[in-house]
């Protein structure tokens, strides 16, 4: 697999470059082994009919030894009527010969008297038996003796009425020194061929790969080139090869194709670069006008002229009206410049405070504040951390049905350790559980109205504070939602 891997990281120009040397290589070597196999065996082939040819030339001379002796033709005569004679044949056929009995006892040697041992071992009975057996009555026995291969033939010696006498054996040591001179000779010429052979390969196989990926490359380059974002150029090159001219004619095709689609994206971005904006801009002058409405509502029901703290009641709503206007003002300037949301003009705060005075302009009566401390200071904009509040709190509201019989919406403020939570818990209908990873999506809700942007706004608002926002919901029984932001 690892091997797999590095040939596939190699470039098409020396894959065809090692693949022609690898193929020439490949044939030396088949040229080779076939020449050595061939030498083997004809050197095979050259031993066994020259052991065949002094075995018959062998045989006709003792035939001629046993028509004109003058000793009776049996086994137990064959020492006397060879005692001269084998050494005479031995001599002419330059070939020792040995002369057995039927049942395999050396009967006489053509070796030197000193050199027989008295007690030489017989012929081993299964070749005996395999020489009765043929149809020849004769047997090749293949031996390797210390590297070197030995033939020796066992066959009979028959009278004139064809009635054995005795086994003739004669030794023989195949000698391959011609042999192999003659395949090292032609190893010698054949690596010398080859390598003036490989020599050219080289040459060849880098012209040849040169050639054809030359065009390649130049396709390749321009590929990489190629973007979406810039005026890409044609391939104008005319290749030799019908595939790579398909290739080039399609590459040209894809640019005209990519030209076309890159406009119509950019122009599709800037629509949706528009329309998004829109939405947000929209959303965020939403967002403090259903404060107001709430605020000139309640100041609405709960007018009074006799009241003695009219003054100060009118210069809360008034102050309240005010900060919306210009949190709407600094949404409109934001647009007209092409600016970002209204920047943060952040400011030391008490969070209790302003977490209290964001309440102030819901009207049910279910809604309470808690708090374990009167003063909790931190640094941030006021107007974030007021848009935080009601959103949280009128999405609480909005998800209690208005049928339900217990209603409750509970906001909390404590502080833990360098950090201060605010959180916002009602008794509404919850979250369904396929909506609880999408519940921060932009544009996602579950309402009929509004277009989700708010929980999304939120979030980039906590979290552009170094802040968290996490919730726990329960179906049926309501949601709480925790907002953690970091105090001095």
């Amino acid at each position: 697999m690892v091997q797999g891997f590095k040939m596939s990281m190699l470039s098409l120009r020396i894959r065809i470059f090692l693949s022609m040397i690898v193929l020439i290589l490949i044939a030396s070597i088949l040229m080779a082994s076939i020449s050595v196999i061939q030498f083997k065996n004809e050197a095979r082939k050259y031993h066994q009919e020259l052991l065949d040819r002094k075995e018959n030339a062998i045989k006709e001379h003792i035939n001629y030894v046993l028509s004109t002796t003058t000793y009776p033709l049996t086994e137990k005569n064959l020492p006397l009527i060879f005692k001269d004679k084998i050494h005479e044949l031995a001599d002419i056929h330059n070939l020792e010969i040995n002369i057995y009995s039927l049942d395999g006892k050396l009967l006489k040697s053509s070796k030197a008297s000193f050199s027989v041992d008295s007690i030489s071992p017989p012929v081993p009975k299964y070749i005996i038996k395999l020489v009765q057996s043929s149809i020849e009555k004769r047997y090749v026995d293949i031996k390797s003796i210390d590297g070197v291969k030995n033939r020796s033939s066992f066959s009979q010696i028959k009278d004139d009425k064809f009635k054995p006498l005795g086994i003739l054996n004669l030794p023989y040591v195949e000698d391959d020194s011609f042999y192999e001179n003659e395949i090292q000779e032609f190893l010698i010429k054949l690596s010398q061929v080859y390598f003036f052979m490989l020599l050219i390969a080289f040459g060849l196989a880098y012209f040849l790969s040169s050639y054809i990926t030359q065009s390649l490359k130049t396709i390749s380059d321009k590929i990489n080139e190629t973007s979406l974002n810039q005026k890409n150029e044609k391939i104008v090159i005319e290749a030799n090869s019908k595939e790579i001219n398909s290739l080039i004619k399609a590459y040209n095709a894809m640019v005209d194709e990519l030209e076309e689609s890159a406009t119509m994206l950019a122009q599709s971005e800037r629509e949706q670069a528009w329309r998004e904006m829109a939405k947000q801009v929209a959303h965020e002058i939403k967002n403090p006008l259903t404060p107001m409405r709430l605020t000139v509502q309640s100041f609405q029901r709960k007018f009074d002229p006799e009241d003695p703290n009219l003054k100060q009641k009118i210069n809360d709503y008034s102050k309240t009206l005010i900060q919306q206007i210009d949190t709407m003002s600094s949404v409109a300037s934001a647009f007209s410049n092409f600016a970002s949301m209204p920047a943060q003009q952040n400011e030391t705060l008490n969070v209790v405070e302003v977490v209290d005075f964001s309440l102030d302009i819901f009207n049910e009566e279910y809604l309470s504040f808690h708090t374990y401390e009167d003063e909790i200071i931190t640094i941030m904009d006021r107007t974030q951390l007021v848009r935080i509040i009601t959103n949280l709190v009128k999405n609480a509201i909005q998800s209690i049905p208005e049928n339900q019989a217990e209603k409750s919406v509970i906001v909390s403020v404590k502080r833990v350790e360098n950090r201060v939570i605010i959180s916002v818990k009602d008794t509404g209908i919850g979250i369904e559980t396929e909506n609880i990873e999408r519940i921060f999506e932009p544009k996602f809700t579950t309402k009929n109205s509004g277009m989700g942007l708010g929980l999304g706004i939120i979030k980039n608002i906590i979290e552009n504070y170094k802040g968290t926002i996490t919730f726990e919901t329960e179906t049926g029984k309501g949601t709480t939602f925790f907002v953690t932001l970091p105090i001095i």
